[in-house]
């Protein structure tokens, strides 16, 4: 047992060596946290469970974590305040681990199945109600953001079916936990500094709290994304994405245009592909550098007159001007439904990179609309 111990002394050492050379400024905080792991690593007694490693190592990290936050310039109340009897959460780890690979392109589940319970009654319904109640707020918003008024629904209908369920684990708890554990480091430090960041910004520390992997409010927002768009709709100088119907609907549409939304242009059709048409001249050879599976089963940009040359015409309305750039995507393969899919559905996906989620968030928008 010892000697586990100390080969994971040695192994925490080395990492943070590593750090320290990318942050040298922190050299006072980086020892103290070493000294502190390595004392607690190396003279555990012989019978220390795993566990008691673990708790020691975790509490040695967040040393680091607050050194990171210095150095970021977060107060040092914050990082107390926050920061203070935070301890691991191994069921966050076993939830993430639990998660889908992206796997391959053929083992994606089909989306007709996956649309019967994420385009349903209940949230088209809500949505409807919503578009209702809110005529004003969200006319206003679609004129700031060009946005339009069902896809914003739509998003929070999806995410938290409008408020209904917003998660109910400790953010900073969650996020200290997930950056410990490393297999996305550094995507889970920024995001916890980021959330100190937000308590700096007068956000109060009874707030965070949301999913396991660090999302909340009605957005399921991460804290980064929060700073960068998080909207005051109603002017009480405050961004409340948590109760505030105007803020978040603000904050959803400021994210959208940040993402490159093009206004006047719909995210995409459903059509009907001919039988003949020869798939395999409408690959392309392009790698997307995000989410690469995701992107892999659309065709290559066509505009919508080309595609209308070789005999994919629209199901219903809403066909797009004809110098529209458009991919081909057929969910469930050949012979099922098929949509053409405008620059406006690659915003959906920066909200969340699957497929069976932007056709289901375009879709119920449309619903919504109706």
């Amino acid at each position: 047992m010892r000697d586990s111990q100390s080969a994971r002394a040695v192994r925490l050492l080395a990492l943070m060596m590593m750090r320290l050379r990318l942050y040298p400024h922190l050299a006072a905080s980086f020892w103290r946290a070493v000294i502190f792991v390595l004392l607690l690593s190396l003279f555990a007694g012989p019978t220390a469970a795993q566990s008691d490693d673990e708790v020691a190592g975790f509490q040695g990290y967040l040393q680091y974590l607050a050194a990171r936050a210095r150095a970021d310039g977060v107060r040092e109340e914050t990082i107390s305040s926050v920061m203070a009897g935070l301890t691991f959460n191994p069921r966050v780890i076993a939830l993430d681990r639990a998660q889908p690979g992206t796997g391959s392109a053929a083992s994606v589940p089909a989306f007709a199945g996956y649309r019967r319970t994420h385009v349903d009654a209940g949230r088209i319904a809500g949505g409807r109600r919503q578009l209702q109640a809110a005529q004003g707020d969200l006319a206003r918003i679609q004129q700031r953001y060009g946005v339009p008024a069902n896809v914003v629904l739509a998003i929070w209908g999806h995410e938290t079916n409008y408020g209904s369920y917003t998660g109910d684990f400790d953010l900073a708890r969650s996020l200290a936990t997930l950056s410990y554990e490393g297999r996305r480091r550094a995507l889970f430090t920024e995001e916890f500094i980021a959330l100190l960041k937000m308590v700096d910004r007068g956000v109060p520390r009874s707030r965070l709290v949301g999913s396991w992997a660090g999302a909340f409010g009605n957005p399921q927002f991460l804290p980064s994304v929060y700073l960068r768009v998080a909207q005051d709709g109603d002017g009480d100088g405050f961004a409340d994405i948590w109760t505030n119907r105007t803020d978040t609907l603000a904050s959803i549409a400021n994210y959208f245009k940040d993402a490159g939304w093009r206004p006047g242009e719909p995210w995409g059709v459903a059509v009907d592909v001919p039988a003949v048409l020869d798939r395999a001249a409408l690959g392309t050879a392009l790698t997307s550098p995000r989410c690469p599976q995701v992107f892999a089963r659309h065709s290559r940009w066509r505009t919508m007159r080309e595609w209308r040359a070789l005999g994919v015409v629209p199901k219903s309305g809403g066909w797009p001007g004809d110098d529209v750039l458009a991919s081909l995507l057929e969910p469930d393969g050949q012979g099922q439904t098929a949509y053409l899919l405008t620059g406006n559905y690659r915003v959906i996906l920066d909200y969340n990179c699957s497929n069976l989620y932007a056709l289901s968030v375009g879709l119920l928008a449309d619903e919504i609309a109706r």
